[in-house]
């Protein structure tokens, strides 16, 4: 096959772009990426061995070796793992199959802290470029004749070629050799000493064999055991932490670790880490976790349902266990009662270590929460086993100040007979603090949870309750606050809330009347203080938010009637009220509008623009606003002569 010339994909002819000026503060990083890409392709290749021993009859060794050839000024890194053929070069090489890739890299492009969010996107490879003027590929994969070869000076493009007669002789057997050759400026990466130091510092856990290879000898530079395995007494965080960035592909550092082993009637070990930076693949469709599966120590799968619960995503490590055999398939691991056991102690375990975080140290948890509150509650209606410590867990913001709050201290400090928990759904807290809705609530010192997660409108139906006080929109229902003997809300020096207005069920009726199939009801709310007006949902209907996601996602067609609520306190509606009492107010009269009916129309148009809703009929309101504008300038001119 003749060379091939072909080009990045966008996102990463952008990405090369970063990582070539300097993405890292540290350089030597590039190696510890190839290194660990190495492991994996052998750990990748010892799995599928398990089942087709063939592949490694010639060469059942593992180990990744390095090189360095100060003439030629390359550096090279060999493993005799998985391998690739030419299709794995393009796909793994050549684009980033993700969604929300484009999205990504747009993030890099804005953010200082560049080396975090590439690394939580895998594509460390890249990496090489920091200090290469080209990085050649020669490749085979295990258990195929065909050798390729990959070459770029990431710029652009990239050629892919097979390789035939002495060419493809000089190639692996099988695996993968990544031969770097570095820049004029990089040539401390040449010397070997530097070499070992780095290999020390960021891959002394890698399992396998790391051989550097100099004056025709061999030499091993890693303890090439798995850092699980050994006791913890033996481990310094900095190995922890380095093995973390191996496990993770990260390169921010772990919130939290832990690390344990389970014996008795099921054995397992666990090294677990919560990162301190969200991945930015988290909500990802695919929805995958980032633990491994391995089986006295070789490595099965890291891709297994089974083993971690969805709400627990963000997890990465290992699991190693004692009682599954080596050679289960992955259909085998499905709904595997050994597995489920494992599944359900981990989730626990995690659980409990989070609880005993939000206790004793609730500045630090709050970091947690901020980046992964909003996956840890899909658990609330995903795990009833678990749903109550997850309460436990969850924090809000809320309308009492800038402190997330717990449902528990929510509880606590509710005033005498407020009977449920308060709250108002939507995309962004800064706005729902401004919402009418919640006007009276404030008003009677009734604190009011903001649920801005999308997912929260899917676990409060299914949870319903917490310490028997049930969960309540405030944007539903007729909310009734003469029972709640709260603290009133200090006046910040607004005058006292007038009467009701006279008149105001006559006006009511009038509203109710000329809007006719445009709202479900109208009434005199009791919720509002400042506001003219707001949208509510009837008790039995869906919540605004909730509506409004689904038909933003085509889930349904169209939307609920809403309630029109009409505050009798505020001046405004105190004048309709009197404006309709006044002779002649009924009709238009001579063909004209009435004023009352187009303020009724207003009043709707404006508080659906309050919700965020579109308009039906921007024309009309923009038409009703000029005359009621044109007819208060009128009203007000001084009478001439």
């Amino acid at each position: 096959m003749p060379e091939e010339k072909l080009s990045f994909q966008a996102e990463v002819s952008r990405l090369l772009d970063i990582v070539a000026n300097s993405l890292y503060s540290n350089k030597e990083i590039f190696l510890r990426e190839l290194i660990s890409n190495a492991s994996d392709a052998c750990d990748r290749l010892r799995y599928e061995a398990l089942t087709r021993p063939e592949l490694v009859a010639e060469d059942a060794d593992y180990r990744i070796v390095l090189d360095v050839d100060a003439k030629k000024g390359v550096v090279t890194v060999a493993d005799n793992g998985i391998g690739m053929n030419r299709d794995d070069l393009i796909e793994n090489l050549g684009t980033i199959a993700r969604s929300g890739t484009a999205a990504f890299v747009q993030q890099v492009e804005n953010k200082t802290d560049r080396a975090n969010l590439i690394g939580q996107f895998g594509v460390g490879f890249y990496s090489a470029f920091m200090v290469a003027e080209e990085v050649a590929v020669t490749t085979r994969r295990a258990g195929e004749p065909q050798a390729w070869r990959w070459v770029s000076d990431g710029k652009g493009s990239f050629t892919v070629e097979e390789l035939t007669g002495d060419r493809a002789a000089e190639a692996p057997t099988r695996g993968t050799r990544v031969v770097v050759k570095l820049r004029k400026g990089e040539k401390e990466f040449l010397d070997p000493a530097r070499i070992e130091r780095i290999v020390k510092t960021y891959s002394d856990h890698i399992a396998i064999p790391i051989v550097l290879q100099r004056d025709g000898a061999e030499r091993t530079l890693n303890a090439a055991s798995a850092l699980w395995t050994r006791p913890k007494s033996e481990i310094t965080d900095e190995q922890y932490k380095e093995f973390y960035h191996h496990v993770a592909h990260a390169f921010d550092d772990p919130w939290l670790r832990l690390h344990f082993k389970a014996e008795g009637k099921i054995e397992y070990t666990g090294l677990l880490y919560i990162p301190s930076t969200r991945p930015l693949d988290l909500f990802h469709p695919e929805r995958r976790h980032g633990v491994k599966l391995y089986v006295k120590r070789v490595f099965i799968t890291e891709d297994c349902e089974e083993l971690i619960p969805a709400y627990l995503r963000f997890l990465r490590g290992v699991i190693d266990t004692e009682d599954l055999p080596l050679n289960i398939s992955r259909e085998l691991l499905q709904h595997n009662p050994m597995l489920s056991k494992i599944r359900s102690a981990v989730t626990k375990r995690v659980i409990g270590e989070l609880a005993r975080k939000a206790e004793k140290a609730p500045e630090d948890y709050r970091r947690f929460w901020d980046a992964f509150g909003g996956v840890l509650k899909e658990g609330l209606y995903e795990d009833e086993a678990n749903r109550e410590k997850l309460l436990d867990l969850a924090r809000f913001e809320s309308t009492r100040g800038d402190e997330p709050v717990s449902l528990a201290d929510y509880v606590a400090r509710m005033p005498d007979g407020q009977d449920a928990i308060y709250y108002i759904a939507g995309d962004d807290a800064k706005v729902l603090r401004r919402s009418p809705q919640i006007e009276g609530f404030a008003a009677k010192g009734v604190e009011v949870l903001l649920m801005t997660d999308p997912v929260d409108e899917f676990w409060i139906p299914a949870v319903g309750t917490y310490q028997g006080k049930a969960f309540h929109s405030a944007t539903r229902g007729d909310i009734d606050f003469g029972a709640i003997k709260g603290t009133e809300a200090e006046s910040d020096g607004k005058p006292e809330p007038e009467t009701p207005a006279p008149g105001i069920d006559a006006l009511v009726a009038f509203v109710k009347l000329a809007l006719k199939d445009e709202v479900k009801d109208v009434r005199s709310s009791t919720r509002l203080t400042d506001s003219a007006v707001c949208l509510v949902a009837d008790e039995s209907d869906m919540d605004i938010h909730l509506e409004r996601m689904l038909k933003q996602h085509h889930q349904i067609d169209a939307a609920s009637r809403r309630i029109l609520e009409i505050n009798p306190r505020h001046s405004l509606i105190r004048r309709l009220a009197a404006r309709l009492e006044a002779p002649g107010a009924a009709g238009g009269g001579n063909g004209e509008v009435n004023p009352v009916e187009e303020a009724a129309r207003l009043l709707l148009d404006q508080a659906r623009i309050l919700e965020g809703e579109p308009l039906p009929d921007p024309a009309a309101f923009a038409r009703r606003m000029t005359l009621l504008v044109e007819r208060g300038f009128a009203e007000a001119e001084p009478a001439s002569g």
